[in-house]
């Protein structure tokens, strides 16, 4: 998968996944990383799939409803390009956190969804729910941020509090931050989720 991988200078500190939205890059998300958590590494991943010239990390059939086919498959695919990239840059596959926007977002949350053990914790930037009727590996002690808009058009405050409720039900430990910015990843929001996480992993 077409990346970018920046080396951290503190390597006792998490790997940020970042993974862009909907007609983003690999470029998009760097400075969210460097507020979330400067002295990580940073493995910054583009989507595979194009949707009108338009990366995206999987395909949907209309706005809000997604390919399960396909998710299933690109998530897989998403799994095994991190742990290779593990193995390649000598990172702790253990320790590593996504940072996903929207569709990113949305594709981090299926790796919680599918895979024990893939993230160490995720920061959710206006995600919604990947999948439904799908029993959750035990999530016990995973810390989530979800920064969501109480007015986000395209995620709707009960598609946040169902995914907040399922991965609880797993055993992750979800915070949502709110806001009222639509579906927009704000500076607030990102500085909400630097302090989620010095909080909740950079702590120890």
């Amino acid at each position: 998968m077409q990346h970018i991988f920046q080396k951290g200078t503190d390597p006792s500190k998490p790997t940020l996944v970042l993974l862009h939205g909907t007609g983003g890059t690999e470029h998009d998300l760097l400075p969210v990383a460097q507020i979330v958590s400067p002295e990580s590494s940073v493995l910054s991943v583009r989507g595979n799939v194009l949707e009108h010239g338009m990366p995206r990390f999987f395909r949907r059939l209309s706005e809000g409803v997604f390919d399960e086919k396909d998710l299933i498959f690109r998530t897989i695919e998403l799994n095994e390009f991190l742990n290779e990239a593990a193995t390649k840059y000598e990172l702790d596959r253990n320790n590593f956190i996504a940072v996903g926007y929207s569709n990113g977002a949305n594709i981090a949350g299926s790796l919680l969804f599918h895979h024990q053990g893939s993230l160490r914790g995720a920061i959710l930037h206006h995600p919604m729910v990947p999948r439904r009727g799908l029993k959750l590996p035990d999530l016990s002690g995973t810390p989530v941020f979800i920064g969501a808009g109480r007015n986000d058009p395209i995620c709707a405050p009960q598609e946040t509090e169902e995914l907040q409720t399922l991965l609880t039900q797993a055993g992750a430990h979800v915070t949502v931050h709110w806001e009222q910015h639509g579906h927009q990843l704000t500076h607030s929001e990102v500085h909400a989720a630097s302090s989620w996480l010095q909080s909740h992993i950079n702590q120890g």
